[in-house]
């Protein structure tokens, strides 16, 4: 259904900043706004990104 368009080093960023992210909902300043982390998070374990698929990039590597 989609594409893989998210590389190694790309999913691993992804992945790592959503954890981050969502961390700090529960310590840290403690905003909802943290709950933003489910994005990269999701488009990181996925392995697609639709922004990436709109624009035509991709970050895996060439086979």
């Amino acid at each position: 259904m989609f594409k893989t368009n998210v590389g190694g080093i790309d999913r691993v960023l992804r992945i790592v900043v959503g954890l981050v992210l969502i961390a700090l909902v529960f310590i840290g300043p403690k905003t909802p706004w943290g709950w933003i982390g489910i994005i990269p998070l999701a488009t990181g374990f996925l392995r697609t990104c639709p922004v990436y698929s709109l624009l035509g990039l991709n970050s895996c590597p060439r086979e």
